[in-house]
């Protein structure tokens, strides 16, 4: 690969789509969405997330993807020939760095988790489950959290793995990746919704996730759904600004903006009605938290037929989801690093792999030797706020919404209308207004007053 990204292009429309897909489904919406969902209420929390997906994240998402196309180059190059290119003051170019390190933070901790996968993987297939309680399942993750050494272990596989694909290029690595997992991994997340429907409560855990009372609905919630639409959905975070710059010339940027997202929703849904069916017919708890998976499915698993298959497949199903999403990850700054040091890919991506590695004992060292080290914890409301909850909530509560915001900003006040147009592929004319209106107003107001109310609150 060349030092930028000119001439180096996804190979078709639908290995575009795929690529971005698969970096928006991934462990956002299968490990973060159900446990989130579970902890604020459910069904309208639900409702929240899916109106923050249509009105903010869809708009910002072709914003991104309009700046990866636009620039052709590495996210923070990109934002540098931009701001010059459009008469814009260069601190635009904190959109480039903003994303990159919003990546590199998530990147740190979705290896972590990924680790687990694979952990639980072994201990399913293993019948470590069969027979469980909601006690010893309980005290099968905090043995496996305790372990310092076997979470690094765990997280370096994966971190090793994630670096030695994105090493491979767009072509060879990302793509091939993305072509082979993402039909398998849609296959396995249908199979098991349709399963936990038949053996679950499906009614409860429909009730659930969709009956709503508008008068439960909270500041705090709309912004935690509001950073869970831009996670889910790999906004704001240079990926899709990244794979923007890889776009086929002939790719309808707001089309696929709407097929990315609308993907991405279906399957956090999906997951949401694979994950809480079994959760309400074995009486678990769906506010568990982080370890909701880990925590409350076992108990299942060991009690359904066939359940220790069924778990193994489910933990095969969340690592074929996490590589997806991990590889997107580090894409942003290995892009980076080879435009900064014009040296080869594979050297670049043993660099920033090892760096995201080191950043990740940060939150795995929370579970166990710095569990209780709480940096923040002379501000009220962090006195508890472990090193992995402190980076979870400034990603989510914080840097992605300012993130989107400053995308949102430039893109629509910065570049001029008939580029943006050209950009759009033919779109009918109304379609552009509506999204011109959405970028330019509706998107940076709300995003404004829901940063703005939770900061008075």
């Amino acid at each position: 690969m060349h030092a930028d990204n000119t001439g180096v292009t996804w190979s078709s429309r639908t290995v575009f789509i795929l690529a971005a897909v698969g970096s928006s489904v991934g462990l956002g919406n299968i490990w973060k969405f159900p446990y989130t969902a579970g902890a604020n209420g459910g069904s309208l929390f639900v409702v929240t997330y899916i109106l923050a997906v249509i009105i903010i994240v869809a708009p910002i998402l072709t914003a991104e993807l309009m700046l990866g196309r636009l620039g052709n180059q590495s996210p923070i190059d990109t934002m540098n020939k931009l701001s010059t290119e459009y008469g814009a003051h260069k601190a635009w170019r904190i959109i480039g760095w903003l994303g990159i390190v919003i990546s590199f933070l998530v990147l740190s901790y979705f290896c972590m988790i990924s680790g687990w996968t694979m952990a639980y993987a072994i201990k399913a297939g293993e019948g470590i489950f069969e027979g469980v309680t909601p006690t010893e399942t309980g005290l099968i993750f905090d043995s496996f959290l305790s372990n310092p050494l076997r979470l690094v272990l765990w997280h370096l596989l994966f971190m090793c793995l994630t670096a030695f694909i994105v090493s491979r290029g767009v072509n060879k690595g990302l793509e091939k990746t993305v072509s082979l997992l993402m039909p398998v991994f849609f296959v396995m997340i249908i199979m098991m919704a349709i399963y936990s429907s038949v053996v679950g409560d499906f009614g409860q855990g429909w009730r659930f996730m969709f009956d709503f009372n508008l008068s439960e609905l909270k500041g705090d919630m709309i912004l935690i759904a509001l950073g869970q639409a831009f996670l889910s959905n790999s906004v704001a975070m240079a990926i899709m600004l990244t794979y923007g710059s890889y776009a086929p010339k002939n790719v309808s940027l707001g089309k696929s903006a709407l097929v990315i997202t609308g993907a991405d929703t279906m399957v956090a849904l999906t997951a949401g009605l694979a994950i809480f069916p079994l959760v309400f017919a074995y009486g678990l708890e769906p506010a568990e938290g982080p370890g909701l998976i880990f925590v409350t499915l076992p108990i299942a698993f060991g009690q359904m037929p066939g359940g220790q298959y069924i778990g193994v497949l489910f933990f095969v199903l969340l690592g074929i989801a996490s590589i997806t999403s991990t590889i997107s990850l580090l894409e942003p700054f290995v892009s980076h690093l080879i435009k900064k040091f014009n040296l080869s890919r594979r050297r670049m991506a043993i660099v920033a792999g090892t760096s995201a590695f080191l950043m990740g004992l940060l939150p795995i060292f929370s579970f166990n030797i710095w569990s209780d080290i709480f940096p923040l914890k002379w501000i009220e409301g962090f006195e508890s706020a472990t090193f992995f909850v402190l980076i979870d909530l400034m990603v989510n509560n914080i840097l992605l919404p300012i993130s989107g915001l400053l995308i949102a900003l430039f893109v629509g006040w910065k570049i001029p209308v008939l580029t943006l147009k050209d950009n759009f592929n033919n779109a009918p004319e109304f379609v552009f207004k509506l999204w011109i209106f959405l970028i330019r107003y509706a998107v940076p107001v709300a995003l404004l007053a829901i940063l703005g109310s939770n900061l008075i609150i």
